[in-house]
């Protein structure tokens, strides 16, 4: 937790960084590096994080706190997020994310593709009460808004009589995606075209024009296809 001096004295601008924002990105951290668990004999195929860079993030606190930008990871199998601070580069540290509202990694652009933002939030209008204090990244958000939600199954490496020899446990990503309408209902959507044209039939006549949804497949571009015909207001 942060310090109470820090926590309910003056709330200066959530952009402010510096020696302020550094002091306080200090707090947050647990101190001690973070160890991935791991079983005593089978390794792991896959990776545990929404993604696997340390990306420069924004964090954003419910009590406007500002704080540096941070390289960050979201440790979806463990529920946790993971940052590095300058003065501590080597390790990874694992965030209180008690009073965090939201973060914002700052994704660089390729050959192929432009810089972006990706915010998450609290997932505080999932179907299961356990979901509601994870983080969900909102991929779009106007009228509709798409969600995805990540979640990794592992599946462990047989053992016995029907082993086939694999020492290797598995992470398997298991994403789901949500479709928010305007009336705050919240429905699993796959992304297609026919799936979103029946989950938001107010932009089913777009979807069969926008350029590049017959071709979308990243969440990426799926995301640029609904900001083309469903802007933020």
């Amino acid at each position: 937790m942060l310090p109470a001096a820090i926590c309910y004295g003056q709330q200066p601008n959530i952009e402010q960084v510096g020696a302020a924002g550094q002091a306080n990105l200090n707090a947050l951290a647990a101190g001690s590096p973070a160890v991935l668990p791991s079983g005593p004999t089978n390794e792991i195929i896959g990776s545990p994080y929404a993604d696997p860079r340390w990306l420069p993030a924004q964090l954003i606190m419910k009590n406007s706190v500002p704080l540096a930008p941070v390289p960050l990871k979201y440790d979806v199998f463990n529920k946790r997020l993971l940052m590095r601070l300058v003065d501590r580069p080597k390790d990874s540290l694992q965030l209180d994310d008690r009073l965090l509202l939201k973060f914002i990694l700052q994704e660089p652009a390729t050959g192929t593709t432009p810089a972006r933002q990706r915010p998450f939030r609290r997932f505080t209008e999932a179907p299961i009460a356990g979901q509601r204090t994870q983080f969900v990244e909102v991929l779009h958000e106007g009228k509709y808004t798409l969600l995805k939600h990540y979640a990794k199954l592992l599946r462990k490496a047989p053992t016995g009589a029907y082993s086939n020899g694999s020492r290797f446990d598995e992470l398997e990503d298991k994403p789901t995606y949500y479709m928010r309408r305007p009336d705050g209902t919240l429905l699993p959507v796959k992304l297609t075209v026919k799936q979103l044209q029946a989950t938001a039939p107010e932009l089913a006549s777009a979807l069969k024009t926008v350029p590049g949804a017959k071709t979308a497949k990243t969440d990426a571009e799926w995301s640029a296809v609904l900001k083309a015909i469903d802007p933020k207001p």
